[in-house]
Formats: C-alpha cells, sequence, structure tokens
C-alpha cells in the first residue's frame, strides 16, 4: 500500500546519538541519518544490523536520509512514526478497513476545539475522530505501546475521552509493525498512566484497531486485525 522512494537504500546501523541521530555505514562510508521516532525503540537497535533509509524529501535539509525500517532479526521492522498517518489514510482510500467503510470525507491534522488529532472522517453517520500510532514492541507475543513514558499519548486518550463525553465517535488505529505479536495491549510495565488511561477509554467507547503492517524495503501492507488483551483483574 506504502511504496518507497526508488533511492531509498539498506545500510548498516552503528549507533542512535540523542534521540534523532542515527549513526550508520552506506557504502562503506559514515552517514548520519534523521530518526523521527522519538521513542525508546526498545530491542530494535543492534550494532551491526541492517537498516533501511530513504533520501529527505527536500535535498536541502541537513541530514539526506531518513530511518524507514530496522532488522534486528529475520524480519523488518518499520520505525518512521508518520508511516501510521499515510497508512490510514491510504486504508480509507482502499477501503481496507472495515471500521471506516462509509465516511466519504477524510481530513489528515483535524482541530476541534483544544483537540488537534490525526484525522476526522464525515460521512452520513457522522464524525469519526482517530489518532494514529507506531507500534514496535512485544512481550511474550503481546503487541504493546508505548516502548517510553508517553505525555503526549496520555493527552490524546484524555482528548478522545472528552470527544466520546460529547457524542463523537473516536478511535485509536495502532499500526502494529511486527508479525510475532497474537493480541494488543498497553505497556502498563512502561507507562502505568497510560495504560490505566487505556481501559478507562475503552470504558468511554473509544475504539482500538490495531493491525498488523507488513514492512520490508519492497513496501508496507496492511495485515490483519489483532484482538486486545484480557483486562486485568483489579
Amino acid at each position: 500500500m506504502l511504496n518507497f522512494s526508488p533511492q531509498s537504500c539498506t545500510a548498516t546501523f552503528l549507533g542512535r546519538e540523542k534521540r534523532f541521530l542515527i549513526h550508520a555505514e552506506l557504502r562503506g562510508h559514515p552517514v548520519t541519518v534523521h530518526t523521527n521516532n522519538s521513542g525508546s525503540m526498545l530491542g530494535l537497535l543492534r550494532p551491526g544490523m541492517d537498516i533501511f533509509i530513504s533520501p529527505a524529501p527536500s535535498p536541502a535539509r541537513k541530514l539526506p536520509y531518513t530511518l524507514e525500517l530496522v532488522r534486528p532479526g529475520k524480519d523488518w521492522i518499520g520505525v518512521n512514526t508518520l508511516t501510521p498517518n499515510r497508512l490510514l489514510q491510504k486504508a480509507w482510500t482502499a477501503g481496507m478497513l472495515p471500521e471506516l467503510v462509509g465516511y466519504g470525507h477524510f481530513q489528515a491534522e483535524a482541530v476541534r476545539g483544544a483537540s488537534r488529532l490525526d484525522a476526522c472522517l464525515a460521512g452520513p453517520q457522522g464524525e469519526f475522530w482517530i489518532e494514529a500510532k507506531n507500534v514496535t514492541m512485544v512481550e511474550d507475543q503481546v503487541a504493546a505501546f508505548p516502548d517510553a513514558v508517553t505525555k503526549r499519548g496520555q493527552k490524546h486518550l484524555r482528548e478522545l475521552m472528552e470527544l466520546a463525553r460529547q457524542g463523537a465517535r473516536v478511535g485509536v488505529f495502532l499500526a502494529v509493525q511486527r508479525p510475532d505479536g497474537l493480541c494488543f495491549g498497553p505497556a502498563d510495565y512502561i507507562d502505568p498512566t497510560f495504560a490505566e488511561l487505556f481501559w478507562l477509554a475503552v470504558d468511554h467507547g473509544v475504539e482500538f484497531m490495531p493491525y498488523v503492517v507488513h514492512a520490508s524495503p519492497g513496501g508496507i501492507a496492511l495485515g490483519h486485525k489483532l484482538p486486545l488483551i484480557s483486562r486485568p483483574q483489579e
């Protein structure tokens, strides 16, 4: 569903500096690559592994490449945090998400009051407000989010619950970029506040849509939907 630029290429990961800089080797030469993923990318970055990088959209940008995929094992994993938004719109256009059927208008980066969310769909049945997240962590076959404490993610769940209280349909599209997850759940061992808000959001009618994403240098495709993990006993 999503293709990479023909100028994209494979490089070797050397290390990460701060949050947004990746040091790599490309065709025998050192190169610094931009990553827009501010998460920890826990368990994904190993010196010597293959990474897949795309050319910067503007030749004037300081860093010439953007990190798209990493391969810590046999599978490629997408780490570009813009991919879920792009995939969501592409899937809507192609009619591949049953949850979005019947909505004839898609607005990215939509604003309602103080809330700015990744998308708002509109149709005869009303509006559907959606936030999109990238999932790259799996523990005990459970795909989990987040991989670092996320104040922003907590804020989004609170905003979605408020919109739900106002009568809007709301949801979270989760691009699970791991083939080894059998279900999805909040990473309470990373961010217990987010996990608490997650289950509260479920109670308030927020729809969580975790879909497996198949990523490789050949492109990115949408897979099957995962069930949610069983709710912890209180």
